[in-house]
């Protein structure tokens, strides 16, 4: 059962990337949550979305804008793993909190605490209008690499923020995409390098199966997302997302997940 959610959830994720304000990470790693510890899901969804872009640059990366790439994804490489390095520390603190409720136990850990904060943070701007409107003089790029590049590495979250910075440019919304591809490419790179330190005590080989079915069905989401490139987002996706994301949150941040 797990294996098809999490495809389920790879395959629409993947094509959503392509017309709406959500990533495939956003709303892939949640899932992952619902089957394993946190710090794992951070690493698998990792590995989906590196592999995921890296098929998206064969896709739509000729039309990527060089420039703004190195300009921002230089800084976002550094960044992203101090991100992912304090991932790995909040990975090995103790529990904060263990409560029962209804018989069973939870537990309240700072890792769960922090991703639930940025999950529900996220979610909760993309459904902002200012946040949708903002925008960033190009001067602002290096620090937009490295704020996206460390929040990509410590839980994941990079597209709202690169959109915020990137969307300025006046980039058609091919190349708008493909220079966010090749950015979030080069941050997953960085990120996946520090999970994979903990590669075999993390247990990824053991799930080897599944994640590669999730690549899978995320490519075949991209394929399709191409060819709906030209859609617009429909509101009610956004929010349903978004009202989800927050709820899921809440239950990590409770250490219900």
């Amino acid at each position: 059962m797990e294996i098809i959610l999490i495809c389920l959830a790879a395959f629409f994720a993947s094509l959503l990337t392509f017309f709406s304000g959500f990533g495939l990470g956003t709303i892939l790693m949640p899932v992952f949550a619902l089957f394993f510890p946190l710090e794992m899901a951070i690493a698998l969804t990792g590995v989906v979305h590196l592999l995921n872009n890296l098929f998206k640059m064969y896709l739509v990366g000729k039309e990527a804008n060089w420039r703004i790439v190195l300009k921002f994804g230089a800084p976002a490489v550094i960044s992203a793993l101090i991100g992912a390095w304090l991932l790995m520390s909040f990975s090995e603190t103790t529990e904060w909190y263990v409560y029962a409720l209804g018989g069973k136990y939870f537990v309240i850990t700072p890792i769960k605490v922090v991703v639930a904060f940025l999950m529900f943070g996220f979610a909760f701007l993309e459904l902002m209008p200012f946040f949708k409107k903002l925008e960033f003089a190009e001067n602002k790029l290096f620090i937009g690499g490295v704020i996206s590049g460390f929040f990509g590495g410590l839980s994941g979250h990079q597209g709202a923020l690169r959109s915020a910075f990137l969307i300025k440019y006046g980039l058609s919304k091919e190349s708008f995409i493909a220079t966010g591809v090749m950015i979030s490419s080069v941050i997953d790179i960085s990120r996946v390098s520090v999970y994979f330190t903990k590669y075999t005590s993390m247990g990824i080989e053991e799930n080897i199966n599944l994640l590669l079915a999730a690549v899978l069905a995320a490519f075949a989401g991209a394929l399709i997302g191409k060819k709906l490139l030209k859609k617009i987002t429909t509101t009610f996706v956004q929010i349903t997302v978004a009202v989800m994301i927050m709820l899921m949150a809440v239950a990590i941040g409770l250490g219900i997940l």
